[in-house]
């Protein structure tokens, strides 16, 4: 065989093998629809039971567990204002992050009040993300400082990083702070993910940007680009791309995605899908 002719079979096999292996990277995941719960909410979450944390118009948080069962309220609108975040990573404990307050509310899993941390009496005076750590203790991220902490529930500082200016040219401003199985990533829309271990040393960085709705699941990075969900598995080369679940006329206003089920936050109310 003529050697131009083995390298042009040879290129077309390569190029078949690329497309096959791109087709199988995308939208090779099935949604399912469970369920349709109606409402006119603003922003909501799920913990890993299945309860539903619904925030209204009017910052009326409402928990329901997965029969639709009502399980507890916080209406505190008016001592507290507008609800910046919420983790409700420990379904036993959420956190309502009040930014304009410097404000962080330990509310019980009947959304009893029971603790509250000021900030700002800890010398803690800009940040923007909060998260549950894994031993039931906070993390925050101090912008002025430049340092992730970790403070008790009674606001004790009980461990930090060094200024991330020693070691970061460009220093994180992360909108989200998620703890998952022995690692805390900080992400950055700007700048990307940042990868730290429990006890604060920085141990790498991926530079996913402009994404929405980021979690991780295990080993699994998760965020939400153009209607599609990006999924990067860390420590290898995997990326997929899936589409997402998209009825003509229901924009897709949050996600929430957790290990087997996808949430999605439409005009109407909230779609649970099986995955």
């Amino acid at each position: 065989m003529p050697p131009n002719i083995f390298r042009y079979r040879l290129l077309c096999i390569i190029f078949v093998m690329i497309f096959f292996h791109c087709a199988s990277a995308q939208d090779s995941v099935i949604f399912r629809l469970a369920e349709e719960r109606k409402g006119n909410w603003i922003d909501f979450q799920v913990d890993n039971l299945g309860n539903y944390y619904l925030l209204s118009k009017e910052n009326r948080l409402k928990k329901i567990n997965s029969r639709g069962d009502s399980v507890g309220a916080f209406n505190e609108v008016r001592r507290y204002g507008k609800l910046y975040s919420m983790d409700v990573t420990n379904p036993l404990k959420t956190l309502l992050y009040y930014r304009n307050y410097s404000t962080i509310l330990v509310l019980d899993r009947f959304m009893n009040i029971v603790n509250t941390i000021d900030l700002r009496k800890q010398q803690i005076f800009q940040v923007r993300a909060i998260a549950q750590s894994y031993d039931n203790n906070i993390w925050v991220f101090d912008e002025q400082n430049n340092k992730l902490k970790k403070i008790a529930e009674d606001g004790t500082l009980l461990t930090e990083t060094i200024d991330l200016r020693t070691i970061f040219d460009e220093v994180p401003s992360p909108e989200k702070i998620i703890d998952q199985e022995g690692y805390v990533y900080l992400y950055d829309p700007q700048k990307g993910v940042y990868v730290f271990d429990i006890y604060g040393s920085f141990k790498s960085k991926i530079s996913y940007i402009n994404l929405s709705d980021v979690t991780v699941i295990g080993k699994t990075f998760a965020g939400v680009e153009q209607g599609r969900l990006l999924l990067y598995t860390f420590g290898t080369l995997q990326q997929r791309s899936v589409v997402l679940p998209q009825p003509p006329g229901k924009p897709i206003k949050k996600l929430v995605l957790t290990k087997g089920h996808l949430y999605i936050l439409r005009e109407d109310g909230v779609d649970h899908y099986l995955y």
